[in-house]
């Protein structure tokens, strides 16, 4: 074993082997990321269209535009990235052999040799494994590479879930971002697009950091976070992230919440209702936190005061809170660790709690062993259909009307109110009690 070794070092060490040997590059500053944090101004916009900017900032960047990679398999239009194809083309390394169908539109399909989007066509296996190329270039080729790949969640861990796990086994870095994401955003398209589930498929990776960020500002924070943690920090992570394509006004941010955005939690809006009978805390995530805002507005007519949470990640706040567990399991005699989520709630345990997501109701249901109180979860369990966004929500039993009901059955469970109340309040809101469950239907 002395010769073998000996020989073994002689021809250069063992095959394969990781030599990391790359700079760190240093985190944009805030000011890149400022106007993300100030919200619209109450004018409309979606996710997707907030990443794309976040995206051609960062794009210009001097210290670190030439290191980023956007991937997009086939999508670029639908996710408004065609303003790219001016600013830094499309890579094809033997430049442009034809005259793109869209040759007088202004945002024509550019390729170049000195492009920088790599546009994969229909082949999300193609786009993931560039991906993995530009994720491992730091250790493969000592040059960091930060990649983006862009395309409809649907197509992610469902259709290349293998290759995703690959790309943790290989340490790799990056941001893998859903598109068109969650069970209703995407309307009229049914079963092809509509994904409930792939945060569920995410839970598994073991350094994969998931989010179902709501607003712009949550976007940012966990964007510039993540190139912190990947590039200056080096720490082998990477991260998935949710976007959707439906337009709402995206808030200010609200103070001291930055923290609480990359554990995966915080409040968004307490209640303002001055001496109300009953209390509640509802959470939201991603496009239905829009839901729960509403439901609020519904519940305060019933005398319920409801503080608004958005969880960005259920599996940032479940990592933490099994953490503590298994430190309080191996440290007997120490004082035990209070889990995040559960250090939320200390001093409201008056309140019931309800969660709603466009994802299924694992989800929420994995976080619940840490609250005061039993949880009522609210998702999209079961098959899509072809309808508008109202109708699919109504449908999966998320939207406003169904947060507001949760919220008082889950009172009259404590005995606060009586069941005809809850009863009145389902014809107030036109619910019918008898329609088809969408886990079955």
């Amino acid at each position: 074993m002395v010769y073998l070794r000996d020989r073994r070092v002689k021809l250069g060490g063992p095959v394969p082997s990781r030599r990391t040997d790359v700079r760190p590059i240093k985190t944009p500053p805030e000011e890149v990321f400022q106007e993300f944090y100030h919200g619209t101004d109450g004018r409309d916009v979606s996710s997707t269209m907030v990443f794309v900017r976040i995206l051609a900032k960062l794009l210009r960047d001097r210290e670190i535009g030439k290191f980023i990679v956007p991937i997009v398999p086939d999508e670029a239009r639908t996710f408004g990235m065609e303003a790219l194809f001016r600013q830094i083309g499309i890579y094809s390394h033997v430049g442009q052999l034809y005259e793109p169908v869209d040759k007088d539109s202004l945002l024509y399909y550019k390729e170049a040799q000195n492009g920088q989007i790599l546009e994969e066509g229909i082949n999300e296996a193609g786009g993931m494994s560039s991906f993995i190329a530009a994720g491992t270039s730091y250790a493969n080729h000592g040059v960091n590479m930060i990649p983006f790949f862009i395309y409809y969640s649907m197509f992610g861990f469902q259709r290349i879930g293998d290759l995703v796990w690959a790309a943790a086994d290989m340490s790799v870095k990056g941001f893998l971002v859903g598109g068109t994401a969650g069970r209703t955003t995407l309307n009229g398209e049914g079963l092809q697009h509509q994904d409930g589930h792939s945060h569920l498929l995410a839970y598994p990776v073991p350094n994969l950091m998931a989010y179902d960020p709501a607003f712009a500002y949550e976007l940012a924070v966990i964007i510039r976070e993540g190139i912190r943690r990947m590039y200056e920090e080096q720490e082998k992570i990477f991260y998935y992230l949710t976007v959707m394509n439906e337009n709402y006004p995206m808030p200010p941010m609200p103070e001291g919440c930055k923290e609480g955005i990359l554990k995966g939690m915080y409040r968004f809006h307490a209640s303002e209702m001055k001496a109300p009978k009953f209390r509640a805390n509802l959470f939201g995530s991603g496009t239905i936190l829009n839901e729960v805002i509403k439901a609020q507005a519904l519940l305060e007519k019933y005398d319920v005061a409801a503080d608004i949470y958005s969880v960005t990640s259920y599996k940032e706040v479940r990592r933490d809170a099994m953490d503590c567990e298994r430190w309080n399991l191996l440290h007997p005699a120490e004082k035990p660790k209070v889990p995040y989520i559960s250090s939320l709630f200390t001093q409201n345990n008056d309140a019931v709690f309800v969660a709603a997501s466009d994802y299924v109701k694992t989800l929420p249901d994995s976080i619940a062993k840490w609250l005061p109180k039993n949880l009522l979860a609210l998702g999209t369990d079961g098959f899509g259909r072809s309808e508008g966004r109202p109708e699919l929500r109504e449908f999966f039993e998320v939207d406003a009307r169904f947060v507001a009901l949760g919220a008082l059955s889950q009172l009259m469970r404590e005995g606060k109110i009586k069941a005809s109340a809850v009863n009145k309040a389902m014809k107030d809101f036109g619910i019918n009690p008898d329609k088809l469950n969408p886990m079955v239907s």
